[in-house]
């Protein structure tokens, strides 16, 4: 054991190798666009230059003049496929060949197909476009653009969460802050540049693209094409970074597959860095007023939260952090309001925590200001209201193991040696600042199908159309079939990213271990079910044995009293060479539809605070230290220690790297990420990663992750809570406390900079 394979604790799994580790850092993993495809022809996408207008002409000449081009699908040409549905399916209604409306910078109007990449690339910069152009709304503040209210507009955001009177208990609170923050615009830029492969064979359609929906876009693309679900396979087997970023499926994808099929020949297309910016999805600027009202003991009576954010004209995409925020400590009254401000921009999409992610940093920094205010330990006082039951409704969380968290992170940290007073630490030329915040994020599941099978030579075969983005779920699913069956890890194999398994939800929201391991314990406990029968029935080897009494280690089925038999001769007795099951886990909760939901692409999502009986939620503390230069005001984060609890881990070694993972994006949010927009002409400016900062090796330095033991039987079968997006929730907001006890100066807008501190 060592940091990375942390040692496990109570109800935690052994930190196993990834399944796929090898064949990921020896380059054997093969990425959708890696793929052999004989007679394979490269697209290339044209995009707008403006915002919002119609092309009135679109020039093709010259680029059907360069050598090698094959096809131009451009207007008209996908006036037989249906238009994309927003939703959790599609990335956008906006269908960008269906209407030459141009809706926001970068949109499709235009696919090159060429023998060659090279070849698709000059002709596609040959197409010329003419447009009446009319003023763009850039976002906030722009001219034109339209704010409507944001509940209702989404089934994931139905309402404004509210409770007793806020306005008389804010003026009758003795200490009360009235702050304004805001988060920028973020977008994805994985490792894998996004793409899509598209091949018939007859009437049959194979997808090869990066994917964390395999099922929802089968049924999509289908009802787009206007053919049998059936008659449709995505394949995704490795993704090179999503979170988001490849949850919903495009508009692109359709029109490559049109393109294969006028060609008859597969065609790939690999979007560039800079086009991903306006044909994929992106983090929404948002903007927040948090109201805040305490005693003089500390206890907070008041606490309202108005947001605003970014979305597109046609689609009403609602980030809604506030139904986690107005549910975070014992408030008191609580008031919330979010509103959305259209504008001619691309929609939105889900980024890694969508909802948590900025509006818990505004509220974690408005705990801090608090906690200034009532001259409180920020620790302290987020102990003083913790809650014994959420406010809204008061229901029980199902488990809360917050100020373990703390306790044990500010231990770690030495929290106790922080001296409080503003500007007090300082290393030679460096102000240190040290701040602390939550990290919180709803645990829910969804409906999922597995298969598994178990045969008379000990092997294990787990199958699930599930997807592995890096999270580790393909390994922690073989190590629920391997604990329940009684077989080592190298026994098992573990198949995922493929429409034709059985279906699982998207790979989003964190609910992709504790969905796809509750399908796959399901699955193996039929087995064991069978194999208990077999073994304990008359005749059998431990014949009079009960289910309760018996269980599966190193390949035999041993009994309480110490009696044993091996699997292998008990499968035999039964005279079959294998076991397989199927099985379909539908959370509790789950509608009488929602495995026909699962099969049709749309499964429900179930927990968090939407379950009658508890609200559901993983958390954590993230306690970070600062280094400011007093003369460049360099900014440097040379430690950052972090705690949470999320029910039963089932491999410390991948739980560790996710938390690590986002705890780095954390700081990136905090200090580097910030796509800037030209208010003008509504266009993206730093679309490279020249401009687009992130984090690198050398702004990460001193970083420890803590799993603190937690058992919750209420969220699912696996007793799992989510973490993949757990970890980045609080850290912004630790910085941004860290950074005004170092220097007395309070940045409410991200990312913080060099320029905001020297001022």
């Amino acid at each position: 054991m060592n940091a990375a394979a942390p040692q496990p604790k109570e109800n935690m799994g052994a930190p196993l190798p990834r399944i796929d580790g090898r064949l990921k850092v020896t380059g054997q993993a093969s990425y959708p666009a890696d793929l052999a495809a004989a007679n394979v022809a490269y697209g290339v996408l044209a995009t707008s230059s403006i915002a919002r207008g119609t092309v009135t002409a679109l020039h093709l000449d010259n680029a059907r003049a360069v050598p090698g081009v094959l096809d131009i699908v451009t207007y008209g040409d996908m006036d037989a496929v249906d238009k994309p549905k927003f939703g959790n399916t599609a990335a956008a209604s906006i269908a960008p060949l269906h209407d030459r409306k141009v809706f926001h910078d970068g949109q499709i109007i235009a696919l090159v197909v060429a023998e060659t990449f090279e070849a698709a690339e000059q002709a596609a910069l040959l197409i010329r476009a003419d447009y009446a152009e009319e003023k763009p709304s850039a976002g906030f503040d722009s001219p034109g653009a339209t704010t409507i209210a944001a509940a209702g507009k989404s089934p994931m955001f139905k309402e404004d969460v509210k409770v007793g009177d806020f306005d008389v208990a804010y003026a009758a609170a003795p200490v009360r802050i009235d702050a304004r923050y805001s988060t920028p615009t973020q977008h994805h830029n994985p490792i894998e540049l996004f793409s899509t492969t598209a091949m018939w064979q007859g009437d049959q359609l194979t997808i090869h693209e990066p994917s964390q929906n395999v099922t929802g876009w089968k049924a999509e693309l289908a009802r787009q094409l206007k053919i049998d679900p059936a008659k449709v396979r995505i394949v995704s087997p490795y993704i090179g970074g999503a979170f988001g970023s490849k949850g919903p499926m495009t508009a692109r994808t359709a029109i490559v597959a049109v393109a294969a099929r006028r060609l008859g020949r597969p065609v790939r297309c690999v979007v560039s860095r800079m086009q991903a910016f306006g044909t994929q999805t992106y983090r929404a600027e948002t903007r927040h007023r948090i109201r805040m009202g305490a005693d003089k003991d500390g206890r907070i009576t008041a606490f309202a939260h108005e947001g605003w954010e970014v979305t597109s004209r046609p689609d009403p995409y609602v980030v809604g952090g506030t139904s986690a925020t107005g549910r975070m400590y014992d408030y008191g009254a609580v008031l919330t309001h979010v509103s959305l401000v259209q504008a001619d921009r691309n929609t939105p999409g889900y980024m890694r925590s969508p909802p948590e992610t900025p509006y818990v940093y505004a509220l974690e920094n408005a705990m801090d200001e608090m906690a200034v205010a009532l001259a409180m330990d920020p620790v302290e006082f987020r102990r003083v209201n913790e809650p014994k039951a959420e406010p809204i409704g008061r229901k029980p969380f199902s488990s809360r193991s917050l100020m373990q968290c703390y306790d044990q992170a500010a231990d770690a940290f030495g929290w106790t040696k922080r001296d409080a007073k503003v500007g007090s630490m300082h290393d030679g030329d460096w102000l240190i600042g040290m701040g602390c915040a939550t990290a919180v994020y709803p645990t829910s599941s969804a409906p999922c199908a597995a298969r598994v099978w178990l045969t008379v030579d000990g092997d294990v075969r787990v199958q699930s159309g599930s997807h592995e983005i890096g999270t580790g779920v393909r390994t922690v699913a073989g190590q629920m079939a391997a604990e329940r069956l009684g077989v080592a890890m190298d026994r098992v194999s573990v198949e995922m990213g493929d429409s034709t398994l059985p279906p699982a939800p998207v790979s989003g929201g964190s609910i992709s271990t504790a969905s796809v391991c509750s399908a796959v314990l399901k699955a193996c406990d039929a087995i064991r079910t069978k194999l208990f029968a077999a073994a304990s029935g008359e005749g059998g080897a431990l014949a009079g044995a009960h289910n309760e009494e018996l269980d599966i280690v190193d390949g035999k089925i041993i009994a309480k009293g110490g009696a044993s038999a091996k699997v292998e001769d008990v499968l035999k007795t039964m005279r079959v060479g294998a076991i397989e099951e199927y099985a379909e886990y539908a959370p509790k909760g789950a509608s009488p539809e929602a495995l026909k939901k699962l099969y049709a692409g749309q499964p429900e999502f179930h927990g968090g605070e939407q379950d009658e009986d508890s609200v559901k939620y993983a958390f954590g503390a993230e306690f970070v230290e600062v280094r400011i230069n007093r003369l460049t005001r360099e900014i440097r984060v040379p430690r950052i220690v972090g705690a949470f609890a999320a029910g039963r881990i089932m491999n410390t070694r991948t739980a560790r790297s996710q938390l690590m993972g986002g705890m780095i994006w954390g700081i990136g949010q905090a200090l580097h990420e910030a796509t800037e927009v030209d208010s003008r002409y509504a266009r993206y400016v730093n679309r490279d990663l020249q401009d687009y900062l992130v984090p690198v090796n050398a702004d990460i330095k001193d970083l420890q992750v803590i799993l603190v033991p937690e058992i919750d039987h209420e969220v699912n079968p696996a007793g799992v809570k989510g973490l993949g997006e757990l970890g980045n929730v609080g850290t912004a907001a630790a910085v941004a406390s860290a950074v005004y006890h170092a220097t007395g100066k309070r940045i409410r807008d991200l990312p913080i900079r060099i320029e905001q501190l020297i001022v």
